[in-house]
């Protein structure tokens, strides 16, 4: 890094992302790992949300039937499975995508996202949310599901369900899907840094960081 060029006041990191994504969570993790580690990087994060699976109905559908649908077979799943599993474990990711029953709608939970950025936790709502879906198994397309882990992280809880009840800013998830993909984004995870940089895929921490620094040195024009 170039310890003469000054530090910005502070960098923006656009995630554009999907819970239901495994690499997704892999690469929200480096990046974690990172920021932990570069605490002299001062960053932002965004959330933008993705859908990988648009079409998915209102309550999920059964984690056989969606493996079926999208990969023919449930043992060809398996496979392509095995190897995010070995990474994540390198990344203190414990996947255990056996424990998952159900293959939610993630909709809700984007909007729950949002909801808790105004109160200063989307952050941890995010992490919450992957370990609770990947490692926990648990449903997070149910509003129930969901409640618990935003009550867990500071949230009002019956504000929390009021909110997700009402259905409020589900057009403004999937009014960021179709941009993400009018900005020909479309696969995940995807690193928005200062508006100017980006790159996708569940990236090592070191691609992270010169990207990160590469930004940090940029003039900016007033």
């Amino acid at each position: 890094m170039n310890i003469l060029a000054p530090l910005p006041v502070r960098l923006s990191i656009e995630i554009v992302f999907d819970f239901v994504c495994p690499w997704c969570y892999l690469g929200v993790q480096r990046l974690n790992f990172l920021l932990a580690r570069r605490q002299d990087l001062p960053v932002e994060l965004t959330w933008r949300p993705f859908l990988l699976n648009p079409d998915m109905p209102r309550l999920g559908m059964a984690r056989s039937d969606y493996m079926i649908r999208k990969f023919g077979a449930e043992d060809r799943a398996r496979r392509l499975y095995a190897s995010i599993t070995n990474l994540g474990a390198a990344e203190g990711i414990m996947f255990d995508f056996g424990s998952i029953r159900r293959t939610p709608n993630s909709v809700d939970a984007h909007r729950l996202v949002r909801y808790a950025a105004g109160f200063g936790v989307a952050d941890q709502l995010v992490n919450a949310i992957f370990r609770a879906h990947f490692v926990e198994g648990a449903d997070i397309g149910s509003i129930d599901v969901l409640c618990e882990i935003g009550t867990q992280h500071g949230l009002e809880p019956m504000a929390c369900r009021n909110f997700l009840v009402t259905g409020e800013g589900s057009e403004h998830v999937h009014a960021e899907n179709l941009h993400a993909h009018r900005l020909g984004i479309n696969g995940v995870p995807c690193f928005v840094i200062d508006g100017e940089h980006a790159i996708a895929g569940a990236q090592e921490g070191e691609v992270l960081e010169r990207l990160l620094e590469l930004s940090a040195c940029t003039p900016r024009l007033n």
